[in-house]
């Protein structure tokens, strides 16, 4: 049943049907599928497919606006009450110059923001010194790259190297996206690619072993 419900998912998001893509999303939960299956298993496999028919001759803007809105819709079924306070570390985010897709990204954002993170979003299609910048003067500990083409590969490679320069050596720089968890750590010169939002966010707590921040 929940293959056949994933399936009717994975179909309404690429149609950018937003009702229905809501309405399967609710009955899996109802049927006692958590978020993160969900999210892994229905919105980043339909993301999948998408970035695979965003070639030069496919491309179709009308079309990923209509998923993206889909998506949003559904990350808000799964979050109705929206993000809590923020009680763990700064992550800046953002989908680097030349990558105009932000579903990815918008993902990765919600689900930091509901697991307690505060998050800079830095936007989509950002050039890599505004990135930097951000990431510097609001303090935070991990920059995260969501990529739908391969084309920004050169780009994230070039990260590691200006926070050097800047003297930022303490920000980890982690990738992911449709494009970039094709790629190794090593050829991207980051310190981890993360295949899901939920592996990102599993990273995060391992590599700094914070648990959460009592407020003040």
């Amino acid at each position: 049943m929940n293959s056949q419900a994933f399936d009717r998912l994975i179909k309404a998001l690429l149609d950018g049907d937003q009702s229905v893509a809501v309405a399967e999303a609710v009955d899996l939960r109802n049927a006692g599928v958590d978020n993160e299956q969900i999210i892994i298993g229905g919105i980043e496999t339909a993301m999948g497919k998408l970035e695979a028919k965003c070639t030069v001759e496919q491309f179709n803007l009308l079309e990923i606006m209509l998923a993206g809105r889909a998506v949003t819709g559904v990350i808000k079924a799964l979050y109705p009450d929206g993000p809590p306070p923020a009680t763990r570390e700064t992550v800046a985010l953002a989908s680097l110059e030349g990558d105009v897709h932000d579903l990815g990204k918008n993902i990765v954002k919600t689900v930091l923001l509901a697991k307690g993170y505060r998050v800079v979003d830095c936007g989509k299609d950002c050039p890599l010194e505004t990135l930097i910048d951000k990431a510097e003067r609001e303090g935070a500990r991990t920059i995260c790259i969501s990529g739908l083409i391969t084309s920004i590969m050169p780009l994230v490679r070039q990260v590691l190297p200006m926070l050097q320069i800047r003297g930022l050596t303490g920000i980890k720089v982690l990738a992911g996206g449709a494009a970039l968890k094709q790629a190794s750590a090593n050829s991207l010169n980051v310190h981890y690619v993360a295949d899901s939002v939920f592996d990102c966010v599993r990273y995060l707590e391992e590599s700094t072993g914070q648990a959460p921040v009592q407020s003040q």
